[in-house]
């Protein structure tokens, strides 16, 4: 798996995952730029993918999307490789949720579990809205911005972030299994599109530089789940 000489953007790449994806694809030769809405922990992830480059922006608007791609192509030359890693918690619903599921847990224990969970009905516009905003429309935001560069040159990788919760549906989180179960649909219709102008699109929840190398180039529209036997247990 060598990427030498790729130019590789993570978005939300300041911390957890998109660090850690960061960091891996320097190590197999990348020259990495790290979007986040944070500026130090871009920052900071930066210097730590090999003086990296770092890119404020907020996924959820289109336009700081493109001004974030121009920038890096100004600065590293043509994207490669794409992956739209950015995403948020579950907010004000989870913190409203989890005592509820603690509860049926403790109820379980002994017998009958009466506690409702309600996370559906509890839960507000905004906690939804915000959450769709930022891992299906940052997506798509960004799939977009990659996809009008490297289809033009005919060559490119798309990696999509989504989640066990997009396949199963996670209980106690709706928006958010809404969020990734659309990443996972658009995924799979935009690598239609885009596989003719050689262009591969995939979703995961993790295994980006594999997917991000040439080993990966009959990969398609696919969904890589190493999920531990989540979903087969």
């Amino acid at each position: 798996m060598h990427l030498n000489g790729k130019v590789a953007v993570v978005t939300g790449g300041g911390s957890g995952i998109g660090e850690a994806t960061c960091v891996r694809l320097a190590a197999e030769g990348a020259r990495v730029a790290v979007i986040d809405i944070d500026e130090s922990a871009a920052e900071l992830t930066a210097k730590l993918a090999g003086e990296g480059l770092a890119v404020v922006a907020d996924v959820s608007h289109s336009a700081a999307v493109d001004a974030a791609l121009t920038m890096v192509e100004k600065r590293l030359g043509p994207v490669d490789i794409w992956v739209n890693n950015a995403g948020i918690a579950g907010g004000a619903t989870s913190d409203r949720v989890n005592p509820r599921a603690e509860q049926q847990l403790a109820e379980l224990a002994v017998g009958e579990v009466t506690t409702a969970l309600e996370s559906l009905v509890r839960m507000e516009d905004d906690d939804w809205r915000r959450m769709l905003a930022v891992h299906l429309d940052g997506t798509f935001y960004g799939t977009r911005a990659a996809a009008r560069s490297m289809a033009a040159r005919e060559t490119g990788s798309i990696i999509n972030l989504a989640s066990i919760c997009g396949i199963e549906g996670c209980t106690g989180h709706p928006h958010y299994s809404a969020a990734k179960g659309g990443i996972l649909a658009f995924t799979r219709t935009v690598a239609k599109e885009l596989i003719q102008q050689n262009v591969r699109v995939n979703a995961i929840a993790a295994t980006v530089a594999f997917l991000a190398s040439d080993d990966a180039s009959f990969f398609v529209g696919d969904t890589v789940s190493p999920n531990g036997g989540f979903v087969t247990s």
